[in-house]
């Protein structure tokens, strides 16, 4: 009697533990699928130019490489960790200071800096494009760089992925609308002052111009100001011209992009563009020889704060032309 009672002593305790044993291990896979989920409320998937990349929601520590994006982080108040350093548009000079890591020039990430920094997320444009695969094994990667071709749909939809990365969607939204009114008051004023426009960089003692559809396209395919030759070539580094060629399309308004203050090196735009050909032209003796700013057209661009700024100067051009 003892011997049965023992056994199914021990035969209650197996079995107890056994569901004790299940319970915990149920526990354990719900635990894990709960964290699954909750894991997937707190990412994104962001489809971009170079692939579907998922991306977390708030992330602390970002590495930015455009600068069109980092002014509009600056706009909204995002504070990025990590930024390429080197030739920093002047009005974001305040991120060469402070607690920001450099992660290299455009053209040449620092991977080991950005690997130090272990960031949740790094944004690319056109100039890092080609290491993309080697950022993307540091941290999750994604390319905003803005189509020349579709402008503003471009930025746009780029600054609606940051609003909705950040939980910013309310102040993208009420920026954009901004934008919206300025470009609409800007093409009434182009129509209504009527003057025809050409966009040209001098980079050196070289000079290229810039059409529709090109890097610079958005003078005419959206702020509405008339091609000065409809036949350029649209491009990302501009048709080669000559002062012969200037001379002879005579612009009422010549725009001039100077790569060399962009960049850091000194300055011969004025030299190389008022020739004596050049003189010729309407443009300067009406004195509408515009010199845009270079590192929001050339560095940046693509941003809330730099799409404004150039509204404002080509609005202000309009206003000198008149």
């Amino acid at each position: 009697m003892k011997k049965l009672m023992l056994f199914l002593f021990a035969a209650f305790i197996v079995i107890a533990l056994s569901a004790c044993g299940s319970t915990d291990k149920d526990t354990s896979k719900n635990g894990d699928k709960t964290a699954e989920a909750e894991k997937g409320k707190d990412t994104i998937t962001v489809k971009h130019e170079l692939g579907e990349t998922k991306v977390p929601k708030n992330p602390k520590k970002v590495v930015v490489f455009d600068f069109g994006i980092l002014d509009t982080f600056d706009k909204l108040g995002i504070k990025p960790a990590g930024i390429a350093q080197k030739n920093v548009p002047d009005y974001l000079k305040k991120y060469k200071e402070g607690d920001y890591t450099n992660i290299g020039s455009l053209k040449e990430p620092d991977f080991e800096a950005i690997a130090n920094l272990d960031p949740d997320l790094i944004i690319i444009s056109g100039r890092q494009s080609s290491v993309y695969d080697q950022l993307s094994d540091l941290a999750p990667t994604i390319y905003l760089g803005v189509n020349t071709d579709d402008y503003m749909n471009s930025f746009k939809e780029n600054t609606k992925i940051v609003g909705e990365i950040f939980g910013k969607e309310d102040e993208v939204k009420e920026e954009l609308a901004k934008v919206d009114d300025a470009i609409k008051a800007l093409h009434e004023k182009a129509e209504k002052v009527d003057k025809d426009g050409l966009l040209v960089m001098a980079n050196d003692d070289k000079m290229s111009a810039f059409g529709s559809k090109s890097r610079f396209g958005i003078i005419h395919d959206v702020f509405g100001i008339k091609p000065t030759d409809k036949d350029i070539e649209a491009s990302t580094h501009g048709m080669n011209v000559s002062s012969e060629y200037i001379m002879k399309k005579d612009p009422s308004i010549l725009y001039v992009i100077d790569r060399g203050t962009a960049i850091g090196e000194d300055s011969s735009a004025k030299k190389v563009v008022e020739n004596k050909l050049v003189r010729k032209t309407k443009a300067y003796k009406d004195g509408n020889i515009v010199y845009l700013k270079p590192d929001i057209w050339y560095l940046s661009g693509g941003g809330l704060e730099s799409v404004s700024e150039m509204i404002s100067e080509i609005d202000k051009s309009l206003d000198e032309a008149e």
